[in-house]
Formats: C-alpha cells, sequence, structure tokens
C-alpha cells in the first residue's frame, strides 16, 4: 500500500518459462531440458553475464550442455526479450536478464573494467512521457554510459 492507503497498481508478469516456450514454438523449436537448464541458470545470475561464464556455471552444476546450445539459446532469449546485450567489450557478448525487471543504466569504467547497474529513475520518466506523447507504450530501454577516472586536478 501507499501511503494515502491506496493500494499500488500491481504489474502481473507471465513466468519466464510460458514465454519462453511461445516464442519457443513460434520459432519451430523445442523447449528442452537443456533449454530450461540454461534460462535456470540465467534467471539464478544476479547480474551481467556473459556465455563462457553461463557454460562454466552449468557445468558445475552437472549438466552437459554444449556451447553451440548455450548461443542458440541466448539468441533466442535476446528475440524473446528475455535478456539483453549489453555492449561494452569488443571480445565478448554480454548479457542480463530484463524480463520482470526495471530496466537498468550500466556504466562501463573503459579504464578497469569494471561494470556497475545503477537505478535512474528520472530516465524512466522522461521514457514514459516520450512514448506517451507519441500513442506509444514503453516496452524497454537501453542506455550504457562509458565513463573513465577523471585525470587528477592540482
Amino acid at each position: 500500500m501507499t501511503p494515502d492507503s491506496t493500494p499500488s497498481p500491481i504489474e502481473i508478469i507471465e513466468p519466464l518459462c510460458a514465454v519462453f516456450r511461445r516464442k519457443l514454438k513460434a520459432e519451430g523449436a523445442k523447449y528442452t531440458p537443456e533449454r530450461a537448464q540454461i534460462l535456470d541458470a540465467i534467471i539464478e545470475e544476479d547480474g551481467i553475464f556473459d556465455a563462457d561464464s553461463l557454460l562454466a556455471r552449468l557445468d558445475e552444476q552437472g549438466h552437459e550442455v554444449s556451447k553451440a546450445t548455450v548461443y542458440r539459446t541466448l539468441k533466442l532469449l535476446a528475440d524473446a526479450n528475455i535478456i539483453q546485450a549489453v555492449l561494452f567489450d569488443r571480445e565478448q557478448s554480454h548479457y542480463q536478464l530484463v524480463y520482470g525487471r526495471a530496466p537498468r543504466t550500466i556504466v562501463v569504467r573503459v579504464d578497469t573494467g569494471e561494470i556497475e547497474a545503477i537505478d535512474v529513475p528520472e530516465l524512466l520518466e522522461l521514457r514514459d512521457r516520450i512514448c506517451r506523447e507519441r500513442g506509444l507504450v514503453p516496452e524497454g530501454h537501453r542506455l550504457q554510459i562509458y565513463a573513465k577516472s577523471a585525470p587528477n586536478q592540482n
């Protein structure tokens, strides 16, 4: 409840496996045990991940999933808007879970390689206003800030 005692609106979202199953069916693909294991591992991940670290985690959990299956499944999950690519490294693709989560702004420290996800409520308000003015419904957004330490100023 909000402070004025009116119930806050609840957004009901579909379970991820149902969203993914529907996407796979539309693509003529099946929801295999390997794809379920990949989705479960991503749900357990709280942050940004890459295919290799996901594959290593699956291996540690005793799941036998090929690298090709991981990469194909990541593409399907991205196409279903369950995950999104986080672009900060030319060498390796990275991803984050976005379905059912508020969009996060990513700050990438180009000098150290550190990544930080931050909340920017003003950005959500701006996105929503821009869409509303155009008769659109926002489905998400992506903002990545690339920065480095400021030079010492004497």
